[in-house]
């Protein structure tokens, strides 16, 4: 029993905390003259991911100290821990190539996962002032940020329904593949998007968007606290193609996804 962590209305708080520090840090580097490395599997790797996920393991451990983390950078050194059916995963910049283009799309990412499901998460995205947050049984918000660290009033988000006119379309900006633009054919496509980071999810959930397929790979990271913005608005995550929830703590795939779809609101 993790008796010390913080009620999840109360722990939403927190975690909004802690990716403003770690978005406060990317900022600092995204004004410098930053390095980037490559790590083993040739993704690309700055400071602002390393030391924003230094800041937000710290506070994690201050603040929960029984919830283990699953974070990308750790993972990708191979510090992977026993996870049981409650873990954070963390993403301290989603969108790095984003980060090196110096596009603004990219995103602090913390979500809560509990038996499988993504039960809370945020998302930030300093460059364009914008964070996001949804807890399951409690709605999803949006909130601009400003540069002084200061929030605005939160605004409650809502997926849409299909317009009848046709969907409005998004795809990564820096991993669109060949099976996405044949997917999207099948559909009925009246706007099409480009997007980095996940971002993506966000947009739907706000109702700027439809629908986000990603039909190549991703990590759990990745997707983990976008999935949980979108699925408190109202909106879905499936696997494609089967149809099923996109779920998480897939040891035997290596914490990988399958290829899966973002949807609004389907049911009109």
């Amino acid at each position: 029993m993790n008796t010390r962590t913080p009620k999840d209305i109360d722990l939403i708080e927190e975690l909004c905390a802690l990716a403003k520090d770690a978005g406060a840090k990317a900022l600092e580097i995204y004004a410098t003259d930053f390095k980037t490395e490559l790590k083993e599997d040739a993704s690309p790797v700055t400071q602002a991911d390393q030391l924003g996920e230094e800041i937000i393991l710290a506070g994690l451990a201050k603040l929960a100290p029984d919830i283990p983390v699953l974070a990308e950078e750790s993972a990708s050194e191979g510090k992977i821990p026993e996870l049981g059916n409650q873990f954070f995963l963390v993403d301290p910049l989603d969108g790095t190539r984003e980060f090196i283009n110096r596009t603004g799309e990219f995103t602090v990412n913390i979500a809560l996962i509990r038996d499988g499901q993504p039960v809370m998460g945020v998302v930030y995205a300093p460059a364009i002032n914008r964070l996001y947050a949804g807890v399951a049984g409690h709605g999803a918000w949006a909130q601009c940020v400003e540069e002084d660290g200061a929030t605005g009033p939160r605004e409650p988000i809502t997926a849409r329904p299909h317009p009848q006119d046709g969907l409005t379309a998004l795809a990564s900006r820096s991993h669109r593949s060949p099976e996405t633009d044949e997917f999207l054919k099948e559909l009925n496509v009246a706007d099409f998007a480009a997007a980095g980071s996940s971002l993506k999810f966000c947009l739907i959930a706000e109702s700027k968007a439809d629908i986000y397929p990603r039909l190549g790979r991703t990590m759990e990271w990745d997707t983990g606290a976008g999935q949980a913005v979108l699925e408190a608005a109202g909106g879905a995550v499936v696997v494609h193609p089967g149809g099923e929830r996109l779920l998480y703590g897939k040891k035997d795939r290596g914490f990988d996804n399958p290829h899966f779809i973002a949807w609004g609101i389907r049911d009109q």
